[in-house]
């Protein structure tokens, strides 16, 4: 019989145990978490501190009784503390030794709880060990007023935080840390949203657009201390922390990093091939270098359509494709991985905004060429009682024409948008196939040019 171990259960590990449980009922999988729950929505916490979570146990969508009911083996609150890739053995221990067990149901091998260690022998190894916040080494950044957000446990100190906080400073402005200081300066608390980049959500969206979040920000009393490095936390007599930059100071009752993710994979190094940063690299069937070592999430690389490159780049989305493949190619080599284009977005006061591909700063720190084109137009007819525009920018390879990313931008919902671009990156339309692509036309939802279809005409004119 094959048996299966799974190191990491959010995403990535949650899809992949149903899917290797669902192609090979008869198989034995064994699941390792640190945590005591698994399938959390992280995507979700800043919603919740702004109260728009109508209960926060449905920020779960699987549990550890739902994959051991599947037929996993499941140890939960487990550290996996060793992996030998060549001979097929890791070596784990309970993080609940005083409780006679792992807090599973999941069988007999979940059944040590006396803290010490013991050994797994498997066939096939997944790893789904997901990613960690980046904790830059910067004095004092180990205070109890600087909070990560993460898991379950940071969503639940950052909700008590917020209940009583008057005042909170979030470091880096990416989804995260936007969407946070967003809902921060919504429920009263007194914000500010610092950045060691000169924009917000730089890494995201081009400077038309930024331009724009920032005045929002602006607008409802958000501090922005942008192209500001942070370079020391220092607690207060009066329960305060203190964030300080290379330009100023900044006090608050707590302080929230978000300055991004690494992948979470010291236990496979020197095992299999890696990116710099540590992400394992995957072919397209999920495989590691080594034989029957697959990968897949946070964990792993993907291979993002527009360069035609390996690269890290941790969203869900992608968690939840790569572990669905991990099932299906496990014994096999069957489903090819189609890639992504790290289509995203996010909802920040009236403005929506989503994007697909390459901006333009993005190809930049590639090292890669496009042309940008952009257009601001109202998204559905004058006649209409009402309208607003949307900033469209629509990026392309001036040799190939080939579409590689686009960025959107109003107070109606354009996140449909960026689905569009995903697929025509992903089917290597040119700009001019998109610009004569079969778009809808109905008052209530656009004008008889649909602005995607727009913006792609006035990039074909400009080539």
């Amino acid at each position: 019989m094959t048996t299966v171990a799974v190191i990491g259960c959010t995403h990535a590990g949650t899809f992949a145990t149903q899917s290797i449980l669902a192609e090979h009922p008869d198989w034995t999988v064994h699941v390792f978490e640190r945590n005591a729950t698994l399938s959390f929505l992280s995507c979700g916490i800043a919603l919740w501190v702004g109260d728009h979570v109508s209960d926060p146990k449905r920020m779960f969508y699987s549990s550890p009784e739902a994959l051991a009911e599947a037929g996993a083996t499941m140890h939960m609150r487990c550290d996996v503390t060793a992996v030998d890739v060549a001979g097929k053995t890791l070596t784990w221990r309970s993080l609940d030794a005083s409780d006679g067990g792992d807090g599973s149901d999941g069988g007999d091998a979940a059944a040590a709880g006396d803290g010490g260690e013991h050994t797994l022998h498997f066939d096939k190894l997944v790893v789904t060990t997901g990613s960690a916040p980046v904790i830059p080494p910067i004095d004092g950044i180990d205070s109890k007023h600087v909070l990560l957000c993460k898991n379950w446990d940071h969503a639940m100190a950052i909700k008590e935080r917020a209940k009583l906080a008057k005042s909170a400073v979030v470091v880096g402005s990416g989804y995260i840390g936007a969407e946070l200081a967003e809902q921060f300066s919504l429920v009263g608390v007194e914000t500010t949203l610092v950045d060691g980049l000169d924009r917000a959500l730089a890494n995201n969206f081009d400077k038309k657009i930024t331009d724009q979040v920032e005045a929002a920000f602006r607008d409802h009393g958000v501090t922005l201390a942008l192209g500001q490095k942070v370079v020391a936390f220092r607690d207060n007599p009066d329960d305060t922390v203190t964030v300080v930059t290379e330009k100023g100071e900044y006090t608050a009752q707590m302080a929230i990093l978000a300055v991004g993710f690494r992948p979470n994979t010291a236990l496979l190094a020197g095992q299999v091939d890696m990116l710099p940063n540590g992400a394992i690299i995957v072919d397209d069937y999920m495989r590691a270098s080594a034989p029957d070592v697959y990968a897949a999430g946070d964990s792993a690389t993907v291979f993002y359509n527009p360069t035609g490159k390996h690269d890290y780049i941790p969203l869900a989305t992608n968690a939840v494709r790569q572990g669905l493949l991990v099932g299906r190619n496990i014994d096999q080599p069957t489903v090819k991985y189609m890639g992504t284009q790290a289509t995203s977005a996010v909802q920040l006061y009236d403005l929506s905004l989503a994007a697909s591909g390459l901006t333009q700063a993005g190809a930049e720190r590639r090292g890669l060429t496009v042309h940008e084109t952009s257009l601001t137009d109202d998204y559905r007819p004058d006649f209409m009682l009402t309208t607003t525009p949307v900033t469209s920018i629509l990026t392309w390879d001036p040799v190939t024409r080939e579409v590689k990313g686009g960025q959107f931008c109003a107070k109606a919902d354009v996140s449909g948008a960026a689905n569009v671009i995903s697929m025509a990156v992903q089917a290597h339309f040119t700009i001019d196939q998109l610009a004569n692509v079969d778009f809808l036309f109905q008052p209530n939802f656009d004008k008889p040019v649909y602005y995607v279809g727009a913006v792609a005409m006035k990039a074909a004119a400009e080539g």
